[in-house]
Order: C-alpha cells, then structure tokens, then sequence
C-alpha cells in the first residue's frame, strides 16, 4: 500500500513565483498554514521566528520601498526597467509571507539551532500550503539582505529575514529538475 504523505513528498515542487496567481489562500487556509509553519522544532520554546503577511495594495507599497532601496544600493542608476522589475517583484503572488528569523540568547539554545528551526519554518509553510494544493517558492534575493528593506518591515537588531515565500495558484505545472543521486551526497561513518 503507498504511502500518501510519502507520495506527497516525493512529488512536491518549487513554483516559479511568475508563476502563482490568485487565487490564494483563504483567512482559514492561512491559519492552517501558518499553524503548521509553527510546528518545528524549536529548543527551549523560544519561537525564534515570526511571519510578516504581505498581500493586497500592501505589496506594491513595500515594492515602492524595494525600488528606492535599489537606487540607493546602486554604485549607478538602475534601469527604468531595473527599477519597474524590482518595484512589481513582490506582486507576482498573492500572497507573498516574510519569514523573519529572531535570535533570542540563551545558554542552551545555540544561534545556529534558532536560525535552523526558522528555516523549518519557511519549509513547513511550503509544505502546508502544497498539501492545500497552492504552490510556493521560497526564496530571498538581495531584498532579503537589505537594511532600508529590513527597516521597513520593522526588523529587530536580532532579526533578519529567513525567507520570502510566495504563496498562490499554479499557472502550469512545474518542471522536475535533476536531484542528487544518493551515492554524491551520503556515506556511512565506519565508527
């Protein structure tokens, strides 16, 4: 008898974010996502990650903050079409989350596990919303890593983004692409 969840997995798929359209998730459908985006590993219960929903008008007013950043990030002016590439980049989904990534000391909990556990997070979510049949791509670029970008979301000092993941319907199909045969990437330690 094969295994749906296992069947799920192998099968699940990045989507170019050019790629989703609406519809997205409805209210409910986003609190199951983002329940399950929470449920990760998370040493010591510090949740050391927190998600930042931009949807609607919201999007090209954080796309109007992006273009500024590129202006101001440039040795040279941008492109009239750089800048229009990078004031639309979040309004190719409906739905794009910002999954930030908080750093919280403490003695038993490593900064390492909490950067980890809120990558669990960008992947849970991925897989929450492909298992309610949307696609999604997770994914940073050099907004990610931008402080005037950051400054607008209302990053804190221990903050920076884990991950944008773009939430929506998929236009067409995925492509599969070439993954790592088992013998590259695994090897038994003789001990």
């Amino acid at each position: 008898m094969e295994n749906p969840v296992i069947s799920f997995l192998a099968k699940r798929r990045s989507v170019k974010p050019d790629r989703l359209v609406a519809p997205g998730p409805t209210d409910t459908e986003l609190e199951t996502i983002l329940t399950i985006a929470s449920r990760v590993p998370d040493h010591k219960k510090l949740a050391p990650w927190r998600f930042i929903l931009i949807e609607g008008d919201a999007r090209a007013r954080l796309g109007d903050v992006v273009a500024e950043a590129c202006v101001a990030a440039e040795k040279e002016p941008p492109s009239h079409v750089r800048l229009e590439t990078e004031r639309t980049r979040l309004m190719r989904a409906p739905l794009v989350i910002a999954v930030v990534s908080r750093v919280t000391p403490h003695r038993s909990a490593p900064e390492w596990e909490q950067v980890l556990s809120a990558g669990a997070a960008c992947f849970n979510l991925c897989l929450a919303a492909n298992a309610l049949g949307y696609g999604t791509s997770w994914i940073t670029e050099w907004i990610a890593y931008n402080k005037a970008v950051g400054a607008a979301l209302g990053l804190g000092e221990n903050e920076r983004i884990a991950g944008f993941v773009y939430v929506g319907t998929p236009s067409e199909p995925s492509d599969e692409r070439e993954r790592p045969a088992l013998t590259d990437i695994v090897s038994r330690w003789p001990g």
